[in-house]
């Protein structure tokens, strides 16, 4: 569950790599429509089976435009947070689907 529901979560992000065996999901820069100047892209590491809060981790990676060129910066440790809770939330929801359905 919680590797369907983090690629799921990060769909919005164009996907560079996904390695299921080693639980690495690697995503490629994308742009908000709102947000042209600034950009992000994600790792998501599944670090187990269980529905858990340690199962799994998200770093996002910020960078803004400036001067022609685009400079990183630190993206909020919230924003991290905030995703691998979206992704926790999404495998319960796809448990609790599995399970309904049986």
């Amino acid at each position: 569950y919680l590797w369907r529901a983090t690629l799921e979560t990060l769909s919005f992000f164009p996907l560079a790599s996904a390695d299921p065996a080693g639980g690495v999901i690697i995503t490629d820069w994308y742009s908000p429509p709102t947000a042209e100047s600034e950009r992000f892209k994600a790792q998501a590491y599944v670090l187990g089976r269980q529905l858990r809060s340690d199962g799994v981790r998200v770093q996002v990676f910020r960078q803004i435009y400036r001067g022609g060129q685009w400079v990183d910066q630190p993206a909020s440790s919230a924003t991290n947070s905030e995703m691998e809770d979206r992704v926790l939330a999404r495998a319960r929801e796809l448990r609790s689907q599995t399970t309904a359905s049986r």
